[in-house]
């Protein structure tokens, strides 16, 4: 009678720690499903997620996702190329300002790109939305890499925006080196939707 209480409590711990580990496996199930999702529509603009830059060159990362925004515009998806991302101390460009240098050598005209700032996730579109918006531009294809498409798109939505999924096909980072990755996103979008995708910005800059 006297360790009832303990192994009740156990049992209530127990219960609450299943459910957590349920919860997070199903989203890292949506996060996987939509990593296969493919959906061009005709929209406004598209949003290419920063990655890292070099001294003016995209990353690898980066240039999958250029490209492929490259595809996009060549196809006549959208008449905008918003690139996102600011740079590290240290650095001679943000990685939007790359983003449009290499838009740009690839023929794209100065004046169909965007470039906005940000560190991380939220922020590139937190600093994209109130431009879009105020131009009536809230239909937009979401760039990146497919383990990062669900967060993404999450994200814009939490901005009044209306997000496609267009994750890029080439990205350098493949099969058993997605996991980690993979993990990451599975997190961050089971955080984001119960403490906000803002407040998850605060949380830690990696998001």
């Amino acid at each position: 009678m006297i360790l009832w209480p303990v192994r009740l409590a156990l049992k209530i711990i127990g219960i609450v720690l299943a459910l957590i580990l349920a919860y997070f496996v199903i989203t890292a199930f949506q996060v996987w499903l939509t990593s296969r999702q493919y959906d061009p529509h005709h929209a406004s603009a598209m949003v290419v997620m920063g990655a890292a830059q070099y001294n003016g060159n995209p990353s690898p990362d980066l240039e999958a996702r250029l490209n492929e925004a490259l595809l996009l515009y060549r196809q006549g998806y959208a008449r905008t190329i918003v690139v996102t991302g600011y740079k590290e101390p240290g650095d001679h460009y943000t990685e939007a300002e790359t983003g449009a240098r290499y838009l740009e050598s690839k023929g794209v005209p100065a004046s169909d790109i965007i470039q906005v700032a940000g560190s991380d996730s939220w922020e590139n579109l937190a600093d994209a939305a109130p431009r879009l918006k105020a131009a009536g531009d809230t239909t937009v294809l979401i760039v990146t890499d497919p383990f990062h498409e669900d967060r993404s798109m999450a994200i814009a939505s939490s901005l009044g925006l209306t997000p496609y999924p267009t994750p890029t096909r080439t990205s350098p980072i493949t099969g058993w080196a997605t996991l980690p990755y993979f993990a990451k996103e599975a997190v961050g979008v089971g955080l984001g939707r119960i403490i906000g995708f803002n407040n998850l910005d605060g949380l830690h800059a990696d998001f």
